[in-house]
């Protein structure tokens, strides 16, 4: 790949490809949603329910249609979506752990293929219903034992019973390959946008950033990529390098695209700590 160092010139790209990208995304409401803060350690979480956050595409339906978190529509096969209730459901389309690539592949397709069998729909939510987290999954428990699914399920939420209970939690899922824990404050009522009543436990952390430009690389990497430049949450521009393969040098993600990357926690400025790249956040632009 050659970068180009006119600012110009990568002014006129960054315009082209991000008018693309809106216009890829023009009209499209986007659902709103739960977020998940990050746990800290030794919050006050005794008595919450905790369950393992699964990596896979979320997905919003409305009673109509399944909507992705970028506000698109998920062009799931007609079997997969009838019999889904007429109340909104919350949820991640799954098929196993460390899988997440092959699930954008399949959701991802504007004709769906046999390879849906192997998804699930995995719920942690059913919005506007009544009472706390377990009175709001038991309206859709219910409708399941009337109208059963194979391929819906609730994902089993487990109650704290102490720090040592989470931790050995946290640790036997995550040596099973599992991302983390979602820890959820028991009568906290629904709502949308992000809450420190709803905390995802990681070994680190990690966010989204939007790919806006490039750094040549240096030394062995003269004339490759050598860093990804990202705009971060619209207040603060970020260098990511670490975790680019050297295919991922010569074919970087786009400008316009956004990326997923994981840190360690933030310096005193607040700027994230050791950026790492993990992978194309292909999921937003559904």
């Amino acid at each position: 790949m050659r970068i180009c160092h006119c600012k110009r010139g990568l002014c006129l790209l960054f315009a082209f490809v991000g008018l693309n990208f809106i216009a890829t995304s023009a009209g499209a409401e986007k659902p709103k949603m739960l977020l998940l803060e990050t746990y800290q350690e030794n919050q006050a979480v005794i008595g919450w329910w905790m369950s393992e956050k699964l990596d896979g595409v979320r997905a919003n339906w409305n009673g109509k249609v399944l909507i992705s978190r970028g506000g698109h529509k998920i062009h799931a096969p007609d079997w997969f979506l009838a019999g889904l209730p007429p109340f909104e459901l919350d949820g991640e389309l799954w098929t196993q752990r460390q899988d997440f690539e092959n699930v954008v592949s399949i959701v991802r397709q504007q004709q769906p293929d046999d390879r849906w069998h192997a998804v699930s729909y995995q719920i942690f939510e059913v919005p506007n219903q009544p009472g706390g987290l377990v009175e709001r999954l038991t309206v859709l428990k219910a409708y399941l034992a009337k109208h059963p699914l194979l391929h819906v399920q609730i994902i089993p939420q487990t109650r704290i019973k102490s720090e040592a209970h989470l931790k050995a939690e946290f640790e036997r899922l995550t040596a099973m390959g599992a991302e983390g824990l979602v820890l959820r404050a028991p009568n906290q009522l629904y709502e949308t946008g992000r809450s420190d009543q709803a905390l995802k436990m990681k070994a680190y952390e990690d966010d989204e950033c939007l790919v806006v430009g490039y750094k040549p690389g240096k030394g062995k990497i003269t004339g490759l990529v050598g860093a990804l430049r990202c705009d971060w949450q619209g207040k603060m521009r970020l260098s990511i390098g670490s975790g680019l393969s050297l295919q991922g040098r010569k074919h970087p993600p786009k400008i316009g695209q956004w990326i997923t990357f994981k840190y360690y926690g933030l310096t005193g400025s607040g700027k994230p700590r050791f950026p790492v790249f993990m992978r194309v956040r292909l999921d937003q632009e559904l």
